[in-house]
């Protein structure tokens, strides 16, 4: 009876320390954000073509689509670089309670991955005067999006040590070691997004603009005696 009376009392006092242990720990959240401007894109562009049949509709859209792509790759594009992302081929109806076949309208889009965002408005420009007609969209890219974020990981952690600093004082408490550290997952950037062209331009401005990239981290640290 000795020997489980010494064992409930050695338990009883590490739920105790335990419970200590947890009286002394904060817990902040550090936040980081940092603007990066873009130093990539890809454009969603292509080309839509209607005619009376299927086949003609098909043709003239391969025979336009031949000239945009020789035009891209004109513009210093490689062809590692650009993507088929759409294609199709469907009937167009007439309206009313009997609808009826009235044509074909056929569709290629591709992606197109710009190395260089200097070089997004001549792409642009090119494709156009070669008949593109449905630029789907536009994403500014960050190439190097995880150095940045590391930077701002450095700064969360500033943010955290710096909040639980003041915790901390005005608990009249020290500020021990770090305990653990959780990262949140970082929020994708809202990226700008070109809607559906269907006339030619003669110029195509572009502002890439920059990215706001946000981090927050969840740490706990000890407070010190």
């Amino acid at each position: 009876m000795k020997r489980i009376a010494t064992i409930i009392l050695c338990v009883a006092m590490l739920f105790a320390g335990a419970a200590l242990a947890l009286d002394r720990l904060i817990t902040v959240t550090g936040e980081s954000m940092i603007s990066v401007a873009p130093d990539m894109a890809t454009i969603q562009l292509g080309v839509t073509t209607q005619a009376a049949s299927a086949r003609e509709a098909g043709d003239a859209n391969a025979k336009k689509m031949s000239g945009l792509l020789s035009a891209i790759k004109a513009a210093g594009i490689a062809e590692a670089d650009i993507q088929t992302t759409q294609l199709s081929l469907q009937p167009q109806y007439s309206g009313g309670n009997a609808p009826r076949i009235t044509g074909f309208q056929a569709s290629n889009q591709v992606t197109v991955k710009v190395r260089e965002i200097g070089a997004v408005s001549g792409v642009l420009d090119r494709a156009i005067a070669a008949g593109a007609n449905d630029i789907a969209g536009i994403e500014f890219v960050v190439s190097e999006r995880s150095k940045a974020l590391d930077r701002a990981r450095r700064e969360a952690i500033d943010d955290a040590r710096r909040k639980a600093e003041l915790y901390a004082g005005a608990a009249n408490a020290k500020l021990g070691p770090v305990v653990t550290i959780s990262e949140i997952p970082p929020q994708p950037p809202v990226r700008p997004v070109m809607h559906s062209m269907r006339e030619a331009a003669t110029s195509v401005p572009v502002a890439p603009g920059e990215q706001q990239l946000r981090l927050s981290l969840t740490v706990t640290f000890e407070l010190a005696q």
